[in-house]
């Protein structure tokens, strides 16, 4: 446990942190299924508009470092391939 009040005050912000990225991460694996659902149903309008909403909120995540800037580009080539080959 903490000493100093120094280390205190770091392990409380650490804790909020921790809760935040948790909350982000969530968010990014939402998105991720939103496309997959989409491209499952078949629909490739919706597929598309889900693509294009889920592709800011994974960038965004990856720009806070919050998830590897390589795997938030990994998903959305991906799930881009995956709409392509709905024909």
């Amino acid at each position: 446990m903490a000493n100093t009040a120094q280390a205190r005050k770091r392990a409380r912000q650490s804790e909020t942190q921790r809760e935040h990225n948790t909350s982000q991460r969530s968010e990014f694996r939402t998105a991720v299924k939103k496309v997959i659902k989409a491209v499952t149903a078949g629909d490739k309008e919706a597929a598309k508009l889900a693509f294009q909403q889920s592709t800011s909120v994974i960038d965004s995540i990856a720009d806070k470092n919050i998830v590897h800037k390589n795997k938030a580009s990994r998903h959305k080539s991906r799930l881009s391939a995956a709409i392509k080959a709905m024909a």
